[in-house]
């Protein structure tokens, strides 16, 4: 990554016993950003420890996430606007306040018609250390 980020990443995203976000000003404040857009949207990792990651996406109309794969659990929940994901092979039109769950290796992408904000969790399995 480069050097000219919008915002420092922090050393630690845990450093407290518990973490509250307002998603509605979160989304508001990653719009406001002056950098750049990305490939027609911004993202802000909210929270990262120990395999688990959650970020946070705005798309403009038109925008996406081409089609990858994740090694551990994904989550997909819409926050405005509607969403359509492609898991596995089928199509699910998310709208705000839906949820997708899909299982580690599912094959997805993301893409919105019109503008839209949407939450994304992954959960890796611990690593078993080897003996």
């Amino acid at each position: 990554m480069s050097d000219d980020r919008a915002r420092v990443a922090p050393s630690e995203r845990f450093a407290v016993d518990h973490l509250v976000f307002d998603l509605a000003a979160e989304v508001a404040a990653l719009e406001s950003e002056a950098t750049p857009k990305q490939h027609g949207h911004r993202q802000k990792t909210l929270f990262k420890s120990a395999g688990r990651t959650v970020a946070l996406f705005v798309l403009d109309a038109g925008a996406g996430l081409a089609e990858h794969a994740a090694s551990g659990v994904v989550t997909v929940q819409a926050i405005e606007g509607d969403l359509d994901v492609t898991a596995g092979g089928t199509k699910h039109r998310l709208r705000s306040g839906m949820l997708l769950v899909m299982a580690p290796g599912v094959r997805h992408d993301v893409r919105a018609e019109a503008r839209a904000a949407f939450l994304l969790q992954v959960s890796l399995a611990p690593k078993v250390p080897t003996p």
